[in-house]
């Protein structure tokens, strides 16, 4: 594999994007969730300029883009975790570096507590079920927009476009291609049923409690880098504060004037702070 080609495959369910030389350090990218998203959606721009390094592998969680929904009587980040090491089972790769933005934090973490043998940095923006609202508001602004996205009378493209206005701070982001791109695949009849099933497991009492990650923070041995931007209006700065307090091997960068896509809206510095980082230096 060279690096100028970029593959598409499947494994254990999960379809995946795959570019880098072949025997070179894995990292795994894992994108957040939100109507529409996809591993290509949120890291499309990113791959190519950590596959000039790594063995890079860009990954559709369950129930997004091409990978399976799985079961609906799971906990969301638990089921995605152990999927994703079937995955890495069937392509071989034993141990890898993760990279989750939002949703993709929170498998991340899940999958190295499950898995600590496997798991070795991990570089978490604004984690799902890792942050901790201190002084903001519970649920928050770009959380409402999410959840309203499939209320009555259902999803519409004003009300997407309103929830991918909360991600950024850069608004000229939030462009119309993206926004019709987005609700292309969000209206997707499996993608809804997938949404479904991912918000039924964070609402059920049986499940909630083991997507508070926060509560097993303080088992994590992996080194961490958490990253935020300081206008996040998803899960807000505030967030950071106990999962720093509580992981031993763990560090916070904030990046000003930058809301919940750190790695969109500060592109070239946070993949300067991300290759320092997963390289083992200080950032």
């Amino acid at each position: 594999m060279t690096t100028n080609v970029i593959t598409r495959s499947t494994a254990a369910g999960l379809h995946f994007h795959r570019a880098g030389p072949a025997g070179v350090h894995p990292v795994v990218l894992l994108h957040g969730g939100g109507p529409g998203a996809s591993a290509w959606s949120n890291f499309g721009r990113t791959v190519p300029v950590f596959a000039e390094r790594y063995d890079t592998l860009a990954v559709d969680q369950p129930g997004y883009g091409g990978s399976e929904i799985g079961p609906s009587n799971r906990q969301y980040f638990t089921h995605s975790a152990d999927t994703l090491a079937a995955m890495l089972d069937e392509v071989g790769l034993d141990r890898v570096d993760l990279v989750g933005n939002s949703l993709g934090g929170g498998t991340a973490v899940r999958f190295a507590l499950r898995y600590p043998e496997r798991a070795g940095r991990l570089l978490l923006m604004g984690p799902g079920g890792l942050s901790l609202n201190v002084f903001a508001s519970d649920p928050t602004e770009g959380i409402k927009r999410l959840t309203e996205f499939a209320a009555p009378p259902g999803p519409s493209r004003e009300k997407l476009a309103e929830f991918l206005r909360t991600l950024v701070f850069d608004q000229s982001l939030v462009t119309d291609e993206l926004i019709d791109e987005r609700f292309r695949a969000a209206t997707d009849p499996d993608t809804l049923r997938g949404m479904r099933a991912l918000g039924a497991s964070f609402a059920d009492p049986d499940l909630y409690e083991e997507g508070l990650l926060w509560r097993d923070a303080h088992r994590l041995r992996n080194e961490v880098l958490l990253v935020w931007g300081r206008e996040d209006r998803v899960n807000p700065l505030d967030g950071a504060l106990v999962a720093l307090k509580l992981i031993r091997r763990c560090r916070l960068h904030v990046f000003g004037g930058c809301g919940h896509w750190a790695h969109l809206e500060k592109f070239d510095e946070f993949n300067r702070l991300a290759f320092d980082f997963l390289e083992g230096h200080r950032p």
